[in-house]
């Protein structure tokens, strides 16, 4: 059972990235996916979710209108589409299996998480 995330690099302000969580060993559609991101020095933040059944969906607030979640169940795939991003927006982002509610997206005690991929947005 593994996830693992992609599409993370080096942005200017503005810029838009798309990331991929790719699940081997089981099915993402069962599963709540989140997205996580940790800057240095700073606390651990979800930002995304889709709910497995009925496509709920969460936003942070600090990314609200600017990124977008999707499934693509074909390919065992969650994406999270960036666009504007700023330098705040730095940090390695993490997938993770989760409970996803229209307020917030919660980790579990037994949640998969990947590796992360780093994510800078810098002129």
């Amino acid at each position: 059972v593994q996830l693992v995330e992609s599409g993370g690099g080096l942005v200017q302000p503005g810029g838009s990235l798309r990331l991929s969580c790719t699940a081997s060993g089981f099915t993402l559609d069962s599963y709540g996916i989140g997205w996580f991101r940790q800057a240095p020095g700073k606390e651990r933040e979800g930002v995304s979710c889709v709910s497995p059944s009925d496509g709920t969906t969460y936003y942070a607030d600090s990314i609200k209108g600017r990124f977008t979640i999707s499934r693509d169940n074909a390919q065992n795939t969650v994406h999270l589409q960036m666009n504007n991003l700023k330098p705040d927006d730095t940090a390695v982002y993490y997938c993770a299996t989760v409970q996803c509610v229209r307020l917030a997206v919660v980790a579990l005690p037994k949640s998969y998480w990947g590796q992360g991929t780093q994510v800078t947005v810098s002129s």
